[in-house]
């Protein structure tokens, strides 16, 4: 979804080309000696890069490496999370947040601190989650996040899983009267700044020969009230993100969300590189709540399942058989107090934005791939 930077396209910059021999003192080359190999300088170079890649790697992973040991001190997750976004991350009336990416959070701290309550969340605005993460003043990113290639690459970071897969949609007004994203050609559209979705939205429209106006914001709150204020004539972001808004709207009805998906959004956990024994525990954690509902394994049964289970892997999972949790550096009980805290993947899904719930989102693509998603966890093995 957004972004802590601007994504960068990269668009051509309009440069005229080079000439095809320009003058090395212009091109940065270095001037070798008359008769020397051409080809020394580029193995010079390669390696002199390759030794600073290295080096840079070695660095960047020792500066965290250990976050599950500072966890484990500390005493306490620092969960970086939506300053709030109802169903998927948001304090409730008592200030605890709850919600799917939430559920998460507290599914982590139970299987590392043994207590799903000893999380603290930090809210972070889209501009600058990563910024947090990078810097280490959250251990997690757990923020409707959309994993992709700049993101992992460019911004050091390890994106251990999908927890939703989504795409990009807009809201209207009913009475605006549209029913197709195309016939937005004019409008003013709130969008978050620093995003994917900002990138997207231009590129969509550039597609389809129509113009729009954007109206930029710092997160969803503000986007919320430009929008129910008449500011902007859409709303874009993650479909998600515009079904849980639309469901805090004191006259859902009123609100469409038009057909188009006009993008991939895989949003998923996000952890530092070169900390990989912290995005096992992470990325198993998630796995371990996936596994079990393809298990049949809910919060209720727990208890029961492990008293009577003969299937290897379920015993695995649970920590009757194996060492799959001291593996990670957790003990072998660790998944299974993750699944206790609330439940496997499908309880929290329908507990928080289900079709039972304001929210009212179907799995869709977030159904097992046994029924037909893409949801299909690692086996433990």
């Amino acid at each position: 979804m957004t972004n802590g930077k601007p994504v960068p396209d990269y668009p051509q910059t309009g440069l005229p080309k080079a000439t095809s021999n320009p003058h090395p003192a212009l091109t940065g080359a270095t001037i070798l000696p008359f008769g020397a190999d051409p080809q020394e300088e580029v193995r010079m170079k390669k390696t002199t890069f390759l030794g600073t890649l290295a080096a840079t790697t070695v660095l960047a992973g020792a500066a965290f490496a250990g976050t599950l040991d500072d966890v484990k001190a500390r005493g306490e997750l620092l969960c970086g999370s939506n300053p709030g976004l109802t169903g998927f991350a948001a304090p409730d009336a008592n200030g605890e947040y709850q919600g799917f990416d939430a559920a998460l959070c507290k599914a982590i701290a139970a299987a590392v601190l043994g207590d799903a309550s000893k999380v603290k969340f930090v809210p972070l605005s889209g501009e600058v989650r990563f910024t947090a993460l990078a810097s280490g003043e959250v251990d997690v990113l757990i923020r409707n996040s959309t994993w992709t290639y700049s993101r992992d690459t460019d911004l050091k970071l390890d994106f251990v899983g999908v927890n939703y897969y989504d795409g990009q949609g807009f809201m209207v007004k009913k009475d605006l009267g549209v029913s197709s994203a195309k016939e937005l050609d004019g409008a003013t559209v709130c969008i978050q700044t620093g995003t994917t979705t900002e990138l997207n939205l231009a590129d969509f429209f550039k597609q389809n020969n129509i113009s729009y106006t954007p109206v930029t914001v710092v997160d969803d709150s503000e986007a919320q009230r430009n929008y129910l204020a008449g500011t902007c004539d859409a709303f874009t972001t993650d479909a998600s993100g515009l079904a849980a808004s639309r469901s805090s709207f004191p006259d859902p009805e009123n609100h469409i969300i038009l057909p188009e998906i006009i993008s991939k959004e895989p949003l998923g956990p996000a952890v530092r590189h070169g900390d990989n024994q912290w995005g096992d525990v992470v990325r198993w954690t998630l796995n371990a709540l996936l596994v079990a509902e393809e298990k049949g394994i809910t919060k209720a049964n727990l208890e029961e399942v492990a008293a009577s289970t003969n299937d290897p892997e379920v015993k695995r999972l649970l920590g009757l058989e194996g060492d799959m949790g001291k593996m990670t550096g957790l003990d072998n009980e660790a998944f299974k107090r993750a699944i206790a805290a609330n439940g496997n993947y499908g309880e929290i899904f329908e507990a928080n934005i289900g079709s039972s719930t304001p929210i009212g989102l179907a799995r869709g693509l977030n159904a097992l791939w046994t029924q037909g998603g893409l949801q299909y966890a690692a086996p433990f093995r």
